[in-house]
């Protein structure tokens, strides 16, 4: 997918009803996770994504800066997100607990 010529989601659009269920793609461009809610609002939030798994059943929740993922618009204006982190790097880090 060419991100080039998505839109980049200004910082008050960085909310839950604008990220939730977004994609987010690491730097292979492989979807390597979603959304599944946010902690604040803004640069300062907390990301939880759910990596891995299949169909949502064996997932690892993990919590990211919002500020270390690049949310976007692409031409259909389906929010998604990248990330210079992989799948693996990913899972590495504690798992969040709702």
């Amino acid at each position: 997918m060419d991100h080039s010529k998505h839109t980049p989601l200004r910082p008050d659009e960085l909310n839950a009803s604008n990220v939730e269920g977004a994609n987010v793609y690491g730097p292979d461009d492989n979807d390597i996770g979603n959304v599944s809610h946010l902690h604040g609002t803004g640069q300062s939030a907390q990301a939880v994504l759910d990596v891995g798994g299949f169909l949502g059943l064996g997932a690892k929740s993990v919590a990211l800066a919002v500020s270390s993922l690049n949310f976007m618009r692409d031409e259909n204006g389906k929010v998604h997100a990248t990330t210079t982190m992989t799948k693996d790097q990913l899972k590495d880090l504690p798992e969040h607990h709702h």
